[in-house]
């Protein structure tokens, strides 16, 4: 397959729309597994026991691999081929849900999803890097707002799904559903995605050793986390992984300087927008996983609401995402990414405080419906021009480890948000500091995100 060449694609197009459905439902499948389970953690628990722990495990293990594999599977794709890479992801991810639907054991379940992550980290930064390779430099911010709108509406609808086949028929269900919908993804990137890839990507060794320091550094300190949530923090348990994690990616960080094969360039980190955006990120998207971690949670044990009204309760965050994020990626293209980047994390703070007070009981329309149309408006206005000041921050060639490095540092955000917030705080004070993460992030995007339209 000849390499992708830029411009080569225009928004509107039939070739974009076979991208576009390719790249969302991919890469929406790996978002979508990232949220459904959270309505499922009660029901999981019920079958297979474990307790808090059980249930973090089962969100962390997956992030896990998902965030420590990510850089070198879009380092992989750059090298590759993108396009070889995002399937060879997509079938990977495929296998691992039938393990996950199949898991007799809270072990076996999170051993299955950490598998799972795997193939997310190789098919999520292959997703982005194939748009940002093929489309003409025109229509990039109105169709990476498209990819951003419609793979976040999959992620929005897990809790919906999940409630449903929760209820209906089972848990294991959430995870065969991946299954037809792989192999629609490999059917179509098969025949209409054009393969793209860094030619000087080639000429470069892959770094095994910081992809090892970077997997066994997050593994460390996020079991520690999690551990100390249980015993406290001077546990051995809980105190020698972290201590032994965070000395590991010390390692990372001094293995990575000034090597030209390094898994992550630290100098992509001199661009000012590249910077600013991965900070914004990795509060925003703590405050994310945090949040819908424990909102599902409360909704069902405190709350007295079944796994499908849970699951309803989030739809304003799928209707306003499917309808504005695409308008929110052409806006900041057109304005500049700092406004809606400031004001949207401000938005989705002010919700999370309306939803921090829901409780027992919680009438949908006045407890839950006006925070949650809160919560989405900001999110569409944050995440398409997020990502596209990521990309646009980055020199050409570069994009497939940009968009990696920018989804390892929100799965790095969600891990320790979900491993240190709800043990450590509950839902009430943990949706509060959730928010005043998010206040910081519209604070960093105000100083460090450009006004002007980044080209």
């Amino acid at each position: 397959m000849p390499n992708a060449t830029e411009g080569q694609i225009r928004n509107g197009s039939a070739a974009a729309r076979w991208l576009l459905l390719a790249t969302i439902l991919g890469s929406g499948m790996a978002f979508l597994d990232g949220t459904v389970v959270n309505i499922a953690l009660p029901a999981i628990e019920r079958d297979l026991g474990g307790g808090l722990t059980g249930q973090q495990w089962t969100v962390n293990a997956y992030v896990l691999t998902l965030g420590g594999l990510i850089l070198l599977g879009g380092s992989l794709g750059d090298r590759l081929g993108r396009k070889r890479i995002f399937m060879i992801g997509v079938a990977w991810f495929a296998v691992a849900s039938a393990i996950c639907a199949a898991a007799p054991t809270i072990q076996t379940l999170a051993v299955a999803r950490a598998f799972q992550g795997v193939g997310a980290a190789l098919l999520i930064p292959g997703s982005l890097a194939i748009i940002q390779a093929s489309v003409h430099p025109d229509d990039r911010g109105a169709m990476i707002g498209t990819w951003s709108g419609l793979a976040g509406v999959t992620a929005a609808i897990g809790p919906f799904v999940g409630g449903y086949f929760v209820e209906a028929v089972s848990w294991r269900l959430i995870f065969l559903m991946n299954l037809p919908l792989a192999a629609i993804v490999l059917w179509v990137s098969r025949r209409h995605v054009p393969e793209s890839f860094e030619p000087s990507a080639q000429k470069r060794p892959l770094d095994i050793v910081g992809a090892a320091l970077s997997v066994g550094g997050l593994a460390g300190t996020t079991f520690g986390m999690v551990e100390a949530g249980r015993v406290g923090w001077t546990g051995p348990t809980s105190a020698i992984p972290l201590a032994a994690g965070v000395a590991l990616l010390a390692a990372f960080l001094v293995w990575e300087r000034g090597r030209s094969s390094a898994l992550v360039p630290l100098g992509m980190f001199r661009s000012r927008p590249f910077t600013g955006a991965n900070l914004v990120t990795f509060l925003v998207y703590g405050a994310l996983s945090a949040s819908l971690f424990l909102l599902p949670i409360h909704l069902q044990s405190v709350s007295g609401y079944s796994p499908i009204q849970a699951g309803l309760a989030l739809a304003p965050l799928t209707v306003l995402m499917l309808l504005l994020s695409s308008r929110a990626g052409a806006l900041a293209q057109r304005i500049g990414p700092r406004v809606p980047m400031t004001v949207g994390p401000l938005l989705c703070a002010g919700a999370l405080v309306a939803l921090a007070d829901v409780g027992r009981p919680a009438p949908y329309l006045t407890a839950l419906a006006p925070g949650m149309a809160l919560f989405g408006l900001g999110l569409s206005l944050t995440v398409a021009p997020l990502t596209a000041t990521v990309l646009a921050a980055t020199e050409a060639g570069r994009e497939g480890i940009a968009s990696a490095i920018n989804n390892a540092v929100s799965g790095i955000a969600g891990l320790i948000a979900v491993a240190i917030i709800p043990a450590a705080a509950g839902f009430h004070a943990g949706m509060q500091m959730s928010a005043g993460l998010l206040v910081f992030g519209g604070l960093i995007a105000a100083l460090m995100i450009p006004s002007r339209p980044l080209t």
